[in-house]
């Protein structure tokens, strides 16, 4: 068997003992292995594959990882995992204790800067510029590789619009394939889309030029020979330089190319022909489409609905609203912050707003939650997708964190449903006129009731519900990780002993049905998909201390610590949370 010349590399230094012109033949190989590998494990897949070409010449060039190279979002470094030292354990890539999926500082020298979320590039990597330049590392470089989606965003502006006043030893290098996730939006695609067609506008009228950066390109960002060309040169320009190249997202695998949306991360494949290798199907359906499909079954009879998303149109299932309302659904890319005063803005007007962002993107929009909408009581319907551990992507997308953030704030509704049927209820119930702000949160991946599409019914704002009754202990849960308790409390050996009650409403709570469980119940536990540290159990808590119960309180939930890649069953079980580990603790306690 032909030895590759992949076989002898295992980091930039290996990388750089090849002459030029065997660096396609390389690009080639990488492509495959990436194929190979994702092909059978799963991932994204597509990013990785359009800078195959561009992340060997980066690390051929550049002397990484004492020149600093960041990559935004991370979706795109793949290649450069199994460049830098990776490529012997790129198999266990977001497997339970395997790499993670994205570029994370504990994990390697080269990955200097972490990044699950987007348009963080240009930020860390001036940062690092004006850090050199303080300490008299002048000849260092610093690149960021950021995307056309990426760019877009309010942070990746700011960043521009700082770098382009200082003399920091900065490359931006301008990833643009024309689609993040979904494809892009806004009016700087459209000039990027321009800037491709009509050459004098990358001499006229040029944005970034007008920044004060020095702007090339655009140029094919597939040709080795002509990247490693304009590289070289931009390394002695001093200053911020700004590259623009032009990818295509799946480069290399034809179905890739064709179906760029599917194939960000599709799933098994074939790596040969690139079908999909088709799951089983589930019985049950995605909470995402049930979101969708009930938003769409409103919106049908309510034409003050609108719906709103930053950048995950199909992720969040609102592209079916899309589709039958062009004109009521707004995808404002890669810009949370953005979205969400959008919202109040079409609040104010009469307007319904669905705002639908994941959970662990909420948290770039904080600030707009509290003044935007909450101070002024403005009836935005936050849909927050993905809440909970969400499986392998990892500590920068489990969405645990909201319900501690959210409820200290006043003037919110904050509910999580328990089924499919909860999640259409409550849509339902949160278009019929609230005159505050509600957070729906409900997690990825399946439900567990088949015929979820029942007649509306209204659900009473703050009001809890028995699930079972008991003797000893009373189980105190919020959303679908009731599921886990009942199988749980089957299991246990002391069922008849242990009640189990859906507060629903982690804001307002139901304190009429927390004083008769307090009252009944020596034992009470809480638990929640969420952290511990002020989420559900510690609203517990500060009740039974506002009313001087002395109950034995026990809180379960995500403990005080960021949360590893793994699969969610794995992950769960890993922090107690899976229904035999519950089971074993309702044993001991009763």
């Amino acid at each position: 068997m032909t030895k590759k010349l992949l076989d002898n590399i295992s980091n930039p230094t290996d990388l750089r003992k090849l002459s030029p012109t065997q660096l396609p033949q390389l690009a080639k190989e990488l492509r495959e292995f990436i194929i190979d590998i994702v092909a059978t494990k799963e991932g994204h897949l597509g990013a990785s594959l359009g800078v195959v070409e561009l992340t060997i010449a980066l690390h051929y060039l550049f002397d990484t990882p004492t020149d600093l190279l960041v990559w935004d979002v991370g979706h795109q470094a793949y290649g450069h995992k199994i460049l830098t030292e990776r490529k012997d354990v790129f198999h266990t890539n977001r497997q339970l204790e395997g790499i993670s999926g994205f570029p994370k500082r504990s994990e390697s020298k080269f990955d200097t800067f972490g990044v699950g979320h987007s348009s963080t590039s240009i930020s860390a990597a001036l940062g690092m510029a004006i850090a050199s330049n303080l300490k008299g590392e002048t000849e260092k470089q610093h690149i960021a590789v950021i995307g056309d989606a990426s760019i877009a965003s309010g942070m990746a502006f700011e960043a521009l619009n700082h770098a382009g006043v200082s003399n920091a030893n900065l490359l931006i290098i301008l990833n643009d394939n024309a689609i993040g996730i979904d494809p892009s939006v806004g009016a700087l695609k459209e000039y990027l889309t321009k800037v491709k067609t009509d050459k004098r506008l990358a001499v006229q009228n040029n944005i970034i030029k007008a920044l004060n950066f020095d702007y090339s390109g655009p140029i094919d960002g597939h040709d080795l020979p002509k990247i490693l060309s304009e590289l070289e040169r931009l390394k002695s320009v001093k200053g911020p330089k700004f590259l623009h190249v032009i990818t295509t997202k799946g480069k290399g695998l034809q179905k890739a190319e064709e179906d760029q949306v599917t194939y960000h991360a599709p799933g098994k494949f074939d790596k040969i022909s690139g079908e999909r290798i088709k799951k089983e199907e589930s019985l049950y359906t995605k909470y995402q489409d049930v979101f969708g499909k009930t938003i769409l079954e409103l919106a049908e009879k309510n034409d003050k609905i609108v719906g709103i998303t930053p950048a995950m149109l199909t992720g969040s299932s609102l592209k079916l609203m899309m589709e039958k309302f062009p004109k009521r659904t707004f995808d404002v890319g890669i810009a949370e912050q953005h979205a969400v005063t959008l919202a109040a803005g079409m609040a104010t007007q009469g307007l319904i707003p669905f705002c639908n962002i994941y959970s662990t993107f909420l948290q770039r929009a904080y600030d707009q939650v509290i003044h935007d909408v909450a101070l002024q009581k403005l009836p935005v319907i936050f849909c927050l997708d993905r809440a909970g551990l969400v499986g392998e992507d990892g500590a920068t997308h489990h969405g645990v964190f909201d319900l501690a953030y959210l409820r200290c704030i006043p003037n919110i509704i904050i509910f999580a449903p328990r089924n499919e049927i909860e999640l259409r209820n409550i849509l339902y119930t949160a278009q019929l006129g609230l005159k505050k702000p509600i957070a729906i949160r409900y997690p990825r991946g399946t439900g567990s009731i088949i015929d979820w599409q029942q007649q509306f019914s209204v659900i009473e704002i703050g009001e809890g519900i028995c699930l079972k009754e008991g003797g000893k202990i009373a189980v105190l849960s919020l959303g679908t990780i009731a599921k886990n308790i009942e199988e749980a409390i089957l299991l246990s050996e002391n069922k008849s002993k242990i009640a189990h009650y859906d507060m629903r409403f982690l804001k307002p709570l139901d304190e009429k049905l927390l004083h008769p469980i307090f009252e009944k119940y020596k034992t009470i536990i809480t638990i929640e998909d969420g952290v511990v540290k002020g989420g559900f159990g510690s609203s517990i808590l500060e009740f039974a201390s506002e009313h001087s119960y002395t109950n034995n309180i026990k809180i379960l939930g995500i403990p005080d610590r960021f949360i590893e890649h793994g699969s969610l069953k794995n992950l769960q079980h890993e922090i107690g949370l899976d229904a035999q580990k519950l089971a074993d603790y309702f044993d001991i306690l009763s």
